[in-house]
């Protein structure tokens, strides 16, 4: 593994850090990296947004290999938006650039004297002054950095105004619009005074056997270029799978009330593709080719290419606002882009605004005058200006759904678990949700395991996953934290979800990467990621996270209001579930820590005492 970068923002200090070989075979890289390497600064004692606090990009061991669909990298750190593990990965080609670089990571900690930005020109690190970019959106940001560099081609990552005024669901942004939206890390990179990150490399990813390596890359894009996902996500986007998941009611309406919408096929994947679609873009050497470039004509639209949203942001400020206008969606994405928030939870928020406004609970006064109707975009655009700038409402929609629905005396509306506000996979359509909302190490999030695709039939047979029915109940909890193992392993390599790859050519590929990984085989890949799950569960634990945060919003535990075919009034046996859960897991019922037996057989016998030892004392003292 090459070296990561450390800069010390208050010392000015650059160096670099090496990983032990051990903990690269135990974690492989990304995001399960970052929790092995991050451990020990992961404690109560410093908060998510102090000098103290640190904030780690961290590639993979496939990261920039050209595929298959591997051009990404995490960002991790402890989340201003729920106090708990933050971790938030992101596409483009800024992770390649840094391991084209010399390095497969970036570690900063401290807090500069005023803002700047850091150029990482090979093996030459400078640290720049920014204060006449503080202010300036994301995409200005990225224009007059390039500007300043003034060659070659940099890849650089921004935050915008929300970053710099702390919001907890603060992103960071590279190249046209990829993100790394949820758990607020701009927020904590705004707290260090950092405006921008430009990389620039002119050397090779790393590649311990080229020989064998090459083909088998070649081969699994060949095979993923011709996946029936790939289809779909190149054709439609991930938008591609609103009318399906509309006909199984697992979209959510009207913030989680509703389950039928007129009109919402007009916002749909192929909709977009039969109106305003003018091409496509992707990540580094991906044949997925997701993401969308849109054009909007008319009087008010100025005919100029866009960035497309995906199914979130279709979602969230579509139907889940009562909007099927599908170039207004495009514009609030933008505008959360360049603002710099993350698109789920401002509408997410937003949502919860208008039915607080609809039942009497927010009044006029308290809105500065707006009046919150469903459907009205113009407010929406006016609500993601003030929370971008902390003014009028939108201070208190910056603080995230809890505490909005909280100063109103009714938390119980937002939904969010852990403060994180919820994706747009409801558990009333597709029960698997329910579990990965309530367990997830980051909050309500669906990217650390999509189990929504299991429930509608994508399954991997050989990593030992069944197929239950879409509305089943506990029998599925093994089944969940199977996915959950996996998952988390391309949250480690760093690999996009979108990428189905079957088991033994991802084991085939990391053999061939890393001398490190030559004794893996598909047991010993599962237990990295099972061994991941469980150490970003003791951070957790650690930072006061109980058997008590694993719940369900309410919403999700009454029926739609309009009970319709589909759901037919079905919500989760979550108690059930949950108790199912913590068995197949062995982790204790009681408090939610993984049990020591449990800890000892992943290799974890190392943090027991950090979480076990006032237990361990009384019942030695009994």
């Amino acid at each position: 593994m090459q070296p990561i970068l450390t800069v010390n923002l208050s010392t000015n200090e650059i160096g670099q850090y090496i990983v032990p070989v051990d903990w690269v075979k135990d974690y492989i890289g990304g995001a399960s990296l970052a929790s092995r390497i991050l451990y020990d600064q992961l404690t109560s004692s410093i908060p998510s947004l102090s000098p103290e606090a640190s904030l780690l990009f961290l590639t993979g061991p496939l990261s920039g290999t050209s595929g298959p669909a591997v051009g990404r990298a995490v960002v991790c750190g402890r989340s201003p938006a729920t106090g708990l593990w933050g971790e938030s990965n992101f596409g483009g080609f800024w992770g390649t650039e840094l391991r084209m670089a010399g390095f497969d990571g970036l570690w900063l900690t401290g807090v500069a004297e005023h803002p700047v930005y850091l150029l990482v020109n090979d093996n030459q690190v400078e640290i720049r002054d920014a204060t006449h970019l503080w202010g300036l959106e994301t995409y200005a940001t990225q224009d007059a950095v390039l500007a300043e560099i003034g060659h070659g081609k940099p890849r650089i990552a921004v935050i915008g105004p929300a970053g710099e005024a702390l919001l907890p669901f603060a992103l960071i942004l590279t190249d046209h619009g990829r993100v790394a939206g949820r758990t607020g890390m701009g927020a904590v990179m705004g707290s260090k005074k950092i405006k921008a990150i430009a990389v620039q490399g002119s050397g090779k990813v790393p590649i311990a056997h080229p020989g064998e390596f090459m083909p088998l890359r070649a081969e699994a894009n060949r095979q993923l270029r011709d996946d029936p996902m790939t289809l779909v996500a190149r054709a439609t986007g991930t938008a591609g799978v609103a009318d399906y998941f509309d006909y199984l009611r697992s979209m959510p309406k009207k913030y989680y009330q509703l389950g039928i919408y007129e009109g919402v096929d007009k916002v749909s994947g192929s909709s977009m593709a039969e109106t305003i679609l003018t091409g496509v873009s992707a990540c580094h050497a991906c044949v997925i080719a997701c993401g969308r470039v849109v054009r909007l004509e008319g009087k008010d639209q100025p005919g100029i290419k866009r960035k497309g949203p995906e199914y979130e942001t279709v979602v969230g400020f579509g139907p889940n606002l009562l909007n099927n206008d599908l170039a207004s969606i495009v514009l609030m994405g933008e505008l959360c882009d360049r603002y710099g928030m993350d698109t789920i939870s401002s509408s997410n928020i937003i949502g919860l605004a208008f039915l607080l406004y609809e039942k009497g609970l927010l009044t006029n006064e308290q809105t500065g005058g707006l009046e919150l109707h469903w459907g009205d975009m113009q407010v929406v655009a006016t609500l993601l200006h003030q929370m971008a700038y902390r003014q009028g409402l939108g201070d208190w929609l910056a603080e995230g759904a809890r505490s909005l629905a909280g100063r109103v005396g009714h938390k119980e509306l937002a939904v969010e678990v852990n403060n994180l506000e919820v994706a747009y996979h409801d558990p009333r359509g597709v029960s698997g949700m329910a579990l990965v909302y309530a367990t997830s190490p980051r909050g309500a999030c669906h990217n650390q395991s999509d189990y929504f695709l299991v429930d509608i039939g994508q399954m991997e047979s050989s990593i030992g996953l069944g197929v239950f029915d879409r509305q089943g109940g506990s029998e599925k909890a093994a089944n969940v934290a199977i996915h959950q193992n996996w998952k988390t392993l391309f949250n480690a390599l760093v690999l996009c979800f979108f990428s189905n790859v079957p088991p033994e050519t991802i084991l085939g590929l990391l053999k061939h990467v890393d001398e490190a990984f030559s004794d893996l085989d598909i047991e010993s890949l599962m237990c990295v990621g099972e061994r991941s799950w469980n150490l970003k569960r003791v951070i957790n634990n650690r930072l006061g996270l109980t058997s008590a945060n694993d719940v369900l919003p309410m919403a999700f535990r009454q029926p739609y209001q309009d009970n319709p075919d589909g759901a037919a009034g079905y919500v989760p046996d979550f108690p059930a579930m949950i108790q199912e859960y913590y068995r197949v897991r062995s982790w204790d019922a009681a408090t939610g820590y993984p049990l020591p037996e449990k800890l000892t057989e992943l290799g974890l016998q190392w943090v027991i005492n950090d979480i076990w030892s006032n237990k361990l004392t009384n019942d030695q003292g009994n």
